[in-house]
Formats: C-alpha cells, structure tokens, sequence
C-alpha cells in the first residue's frame, strides 16, 4: 500500500478507551445511527474496563446496530480470559458465533484469540475444526503443527513443517513441530544450513549464530565467518587479507565488505586494494566490491565515487547503481558520464519523470539544447517536483492539471448501502480503523470498476482522507486536486502559520506528506500526530517557542500537533538561513544529518536535492515542494511560479555555539522502510 505508519489498533479491546480521544475531526455523528453509535462505544468500552458481561441489557437499537457483532466478538474474547469451568461454554459461543460471521471480517480477531486459548489449554482437537490456513499468522500454523502431532495427524506433516522452518526469524509456538520434526531425523544439515544462510541475509545474526550451533563442526565452520564478518568487519576482513590461504564464502565476503563500507567509509578505502590482491579478485571478480564502495561514496558525496563506479561490470550496474552513479556524476558535473548512466537504465526508469528531467539537463550542459527543449517540454504533462523544476528552466508558470473525478450520485448512494461500506464507515467513525480498514477491503472487492472509483468520493465525503488519497492512488487519480488535496483543519493552521510566520500552504504540505490528514498517524518511531513529532521533539519545541509543555496524548491533537510541528519547520527555517528545501530535509531526517550534506559551496537546489543520501527523504522534499504549490494554487487558482525552487542551496558554516542550532531532534521518522533513519551502533542506516 502507500504508506509506511503502523497506526494506533483499536482491535484489542485493551486500548478501546483511546476510542473518544482520537476522534474522526469534523466527522458527523448523523442519524440514522448517532445514539447507537454512542451506546456502541460505552458498551465497548466497558468491556475494556472488564466490566460483567451486560448483554442482558442491551437495547434493540444497539443490537440493530451494523457493529453489534464487534461487541458480540469483543464480551466471547474477554469471557475467554474467564474461570476455566465456564470455559466449554464460551467455546460453543466462539464457534457459534464465527460459523454465523465466517465470511466477513469481524470473525478474524475472535478466530485469534480463541485459537490462541485453545492453544494455550490444549484443546487440540477443536483447535483444528476451528484453524484456517488463509491468512494464519507463523505462530498460529505452528500451533496447527502442535495440534495435528497430538491427534496423530501427521500426513504430510513433515514436508509442511519443514516449508515453515524457513523463516529467518524465531517464532516461540514453533519449537514443539521443530523438535517433532528432528526426532523424526528429517531436519537435515541442508535444511539447517538453509535456514542459517536466510537468517544471515536478513541480517538477523544472532539468531543465525542460535541455529548454526545445530549444524556439525565443520559445516558451522563458513557460516560462523560470515556471521564475524556482518558483526566485526574490519576486524574480520583484516584477518582474511594477512591470511590469503584462508577460505572465505564469496557470499559472505562481499556481505562483510558491504557493511564495512555503509558503516566506515575511511576503513573501507584503506582496505580495498589490500582485499583485492589477498584474495585474488580480478576485475571481473573484484566489480562487486568496488560497485559497494563506490555506493557508499556517492552517498557521502564523495567525488571519488566515480574512481570506483569506474571499476565496475556493466553486469552490476542495475538502476539502482546507475542511479547512484549518474546522481554521482550530476554532483562532480560530469554530464557526460550522468547522461551515460541515465542511458543505460532500463526502458521503464530511463522514462520517469526524474530521469527525464536529468536527461534535459545533461543536454542543455552539453549545449544540445533543442533536446534539452524537448525534454522540459514534454514533462510539462506530469504534475510533480521534476514538472515544476522543468517549468521553471522553461521560464513558465505552473497550472496543475485539474482532472476532476465525475460524480455519480446513484451510484455512490448504492456503494454507501454495501453492508461492508456501512460497517466500514461506522468504525471509521467509532476510531476503529484496522477493523475499518479490513470492512473496506471487503467492501471494495465487490465493487465494479466505477463503483470502486466512485469510492473515493465515498472515502473523502466521510473525511477519511488517507484512505480516498490511497484508492485514487490504487485507481491511478492524481489530479483531482479538489477532491486530494483537502484543508479541513484551517483554523488550526492559520493560528499556526501565524505564531510561526510559515506559509499555510506549506504547513499543509508538510502535514499532508506526515500524515495524510490521520489525527492518529504513529510511526514506527514512534513519532505522533498530524506533524508526525516525536515527544521530546515536541517539547524541546514548546519550550524553546515557551508554550505549554505537551503530554503524549496531546500529539494527537491537531492543533497541538500542528502549532508544534509549525514551530519547529519556522526554527529549523531559521537555522539553515531560510532555505526550504534544508529545513524540509531537516525535519524529515533531522538537522544533524542536513549538516552533513551541506555543500561546500553554492549548489544548485536540484543538485543538491537529487543527492540527498536517504531515498526517502529525497522524495519527501520533493513531494512537499509539490504539495505546497498545489495548495496555494487550489486557493488562488493563479499559475504559480517555480523560479524560486531554482535558488541555489548555500554553504553554511556554523558553530556549536549558534544560537539557533537546537540539539539534535526529529521532527518524524514516519516509519517508512525506504531510508528510514535508524540510529545504531554503527551509525545511521540510509537506503
């Protein structure tokens, strides 16, 4: 899907009291289900508080209610926690109830949950009639395995507990089938070894090393090298280039050079030649090894990358190495090499719009600007960063293709009347959005091709934005900017904009790429809110702005959030001297990392931007670039002008001393996987 957020689960009844304090903004409490929908949300809530079991005095209201089955499912799982002789009871409630719901989602998490009972009391035998292989989790089809060795049903029990197996990870349930399966001599050395080598090259070595002790002495042997060379390198690595003779698995070897060079550089361009002769490595051979330093160059702007993307096979060179080395090539200007490197990409990257973009601009360097010309010309078509930075070299003014999605009134009254829209649209409204998320799912499957169109409407008029954005996104609508780009919290960003002196505009931006308008948004560092802030970030902002200092809840208050989030863009504006794009990567990567990739003189702004080492930060400048000027176009509907994007990034020389340099803190993290900022012993991890 689109994004990157875990989000706040209301599935466990345990954190259903958050229902009220993270509410749907502007949402409509309207009939025909406001009281019931109230009455819902008191009874859930004190089945959380586990209160008795109050069904008796449920109302016909709320038993008509389209989530009364969710407070069904809610009062069976906390009646499974119950006294163990009321037991076989709740467990013909269970069964009853998911046979009545198999086919839609609310079975799912009692399925869960009363498997895991089951499990837990060694039911096997109704563990079974009730298990689903379709969407089991690891721990719940090991548990199946558990259950068919106690009834001794064991055909084909060996070949399923062996697909199983490999996984590159623990998972607890799994270690009576596992042993099952050693005792009976089918857990192989081959089926270990394989095991380890996914556990290795998911970089999990410490469970690696947890599995290699079960493999004899001298087929542990390679897989304890490869293991020292991803946890020591250098040390490692140091120890094969005095030692020639020794044999090294090139897998490992390479995966040991690899992490040297993301994690130290210097100790990596000592080495290099040292590793090359000791281990033998031709041109041929040795490509990988300098493809891998040659990467970690061009991510710290070093002009030596191309010294070493020049060593390298054109075997090697996939896009994403000749990415790298054409951005490499665009920062020491060499536009012959970066049109080269755009050249070679496959067909499908070479016509995206960012390559498109580079291409123009490696013509008109070379002076061939009729198709440097054609190249801006014909992004003119798209609407993004790479459109408006071409308008701007064309000396134009930009107007966003407005193509607005027709609407069908009949059509969307129908969708509104699918029992899963329904249920769907009243746990969005209850703040159950996993659950609301899965009805929707459900929903959308059996829906037309207009009708799944329409369904963006459908999300957007119930302000569930995020999901609208994420449908017109599956359904390949982009430009309705009316219906995308919406402002519904405009007092709150006003107030904001005008405490911290930053363009409305831009502040919307910025929340639209945090968030996507979720009040509930978590990441997976768990930074909070419309302005994705992480706690200390917030109130190293409330007090250096001297407001009120927040608690965690109130990050999810959005004019909380977004008063915070505002200040913080306004002083990190002022510490890199007004330069958007620099703040914007600051608050996405955080400002010690910005300080980093400061040039060392006047840059232009795509240059440095297209360098920007984490992938997604890179994007996230550009994407809020964009947002920005579509919003003061949505406002004024006048052409915008882009020249300013063109403004070259400056050199900045600053003290520790500097006034406005606030410590070291994110603005958010966002939990995306693509160059997520994940600080570790060995430094921060880039894409």
């Amino acid at each position: 899907m689109w994004n990157g957020f875990r989000f706040i689960s209301f599935g466990s009844i345990a954190t259903v009291a958050l229902l009220r304090a993270v509410s749907v903004p502007g949402a409509e409490p309207d009939a025909p289900y406001a009281e019931a929908r109230k009455a819902f949300q008191d009874a859930y809530a004190r089945v959380a508080a586990n209160f008795p079991d109050e069904s008796a005095a449920d109302s016909r209201a709320l038993k008509n209610y389209p989530l009364y089955p969710y407070l069904e499912a809610a009062r069976i799982r906390q009646a499974l926690n119950g006294s163990p002789d009321s037991l076989a009871r709740v467990d013909q409630r269970a069964a009853d109830f998911i046979a009545a719901h198999e086919q839609v989602p609310v079975s799912r998490g009692l399925r869960r949950a009363w498997l895991d009972s089951l499990a837990k009391r060694a039911k096997w035998g109704l563990f079974i009639e009730a298990y689903r292989d379709a969407g089991a989790t690891d721990a719940a089809r090991c548990q199946s395995f558990t259950a068919r060795i106690e009834l001794g049903k064991t055909e084909d029990l060996a070949r399923d507990i062996a697909r199983q197996w490999l996984t590159p990870r623990s998972v607890a349930e799994c270690a009576r089938p596992f042993a099952w399966l050693n005792a009976n001599g089918l857990l192989t050395p081959d089926l270990i070894e394989e095991r380890v080598r996914l556990a290795l090259e998911s970089d999990n070595v410490a469970f690696a090393r947890q599995i290699i002790q079960q493999l004899p002495t001298d087929r542990a042997a390679p897989y304890l090298q490869w293991a020292s060379l991803l946890e020591h390198p250098q040390r490692s690595l140091d120890a094969l280039i005095a030692s020639p003779e020794v044999a090294a698995d090139p897998t490992a070897l390479l995966a040991g050079w690899t992490r040297l060079a993301r994690t130290n550089l210097p100790a990596a361009r000592e080495r290099y030649q040292g590793l090359i002769s000791a281990r033998g490595l031709t041109r041929e051979t040795g490509s990988p090894y300098a493809l891998a330093l040659g990467l970690s160059l061009a991510r710290h702007h070093d002009p030596a990358a191309l010294e070493y993307f020049d060593l390298v096979a054109s075997r090697d060179l996939d896009d994403s190495a000749l990415e790298w080395r054409a951005r490499a090539a665009i920062l020491a200007g060499n536009w012959t090499l970066a049109s080269k490197s755009i050249g070679a990409m496959s067909e499908t990257n070479r016509q995206t719009a960012r390559w498109r973009y580079w291409a123009a601009r490696a013509a008109a360097q070379r002076h061939d600007f009729t198709q440097a010309w054609r190249l801006y010309e014909s992004l003119q078509s798209d609407d993004n960063y790479y459109s408006g930075m071409a308008a701007a070299r064309l000396h134009r003014a930009v107007v966003p293709r407005l193509q607005t999605l027709p609407v069908d009134q009949e059509l969307l009254a129908s969708i509104e009347r699918v029992p899963a829209m329904e249920r769907a649209r009243e746990l969005f409204l209850c703040g159950m959005r996993q659950e609301a998320q899965a009805e929707w799912q459900l929903g959308y499957g059996s829906l037309s091709e207009a009708g799944r169109l329409q369904s963006i409407r459908l999300a957007a008029g119930w302000r569930w934005y995020d999901q609208a954005i994420a449908v017109a996104s599956a359904q390949q609508v982009f430009n309705d900017y009316v219906l995308l780009y919406p402002r519904p919290f405009d007092t709150q960003v006003e107030q904001a904009a005008r405490l911290a002196q930053v363009a409305p505009d831009l502040i919307y931006g910025v929340l639209r790429q945090e968030s996507l308008y979720r009040a509930d948004a978590v990441s997976s560092a768990d930074a909070r809110g419309l302005m994705q802030l992480q706690l200390d970030t917030a109130r190293h902002t409330a007090r250096h702005w001297k407001l009120p200092q927040p608690d965690l809840s109130d990050l999810f208050d959005p004019a909380t959030s977004i008063l915070l989030g505002a200040a913080q863009l306004r002083t990190l504006l002022d510490q890199f001297d007004g330069q958007i794009p620099t703040a914007l990567a600051a608050y996405n990567a955080g400002a010690t990392a910005v300080m980093r990739w400061l040039p060392g003189k006047s840059i232009d702004s795509d240059v440095w931007i297209e360098n920007i080492p984490y992938g997604e930060t890179r994007g996230y400048v550009q994407r809020v670039l964009w947002h920005a000027l579509t919003f003061t176009w949505l406002h004024t509907r006048e052409a915008q002008q882009t020249k300013s994007w063109l403004t070259p990034i400056q050199a900045m020389q600053q003290t520790d001393s500097d006034p406005r340099t606030l410590p070291e803190v994110r603005g958010t993290d966002a939990g995306r996987t693509e160059g997520v900022r994940i600080i570790t012993a060995s430094g921060p991890r880039t894409e």
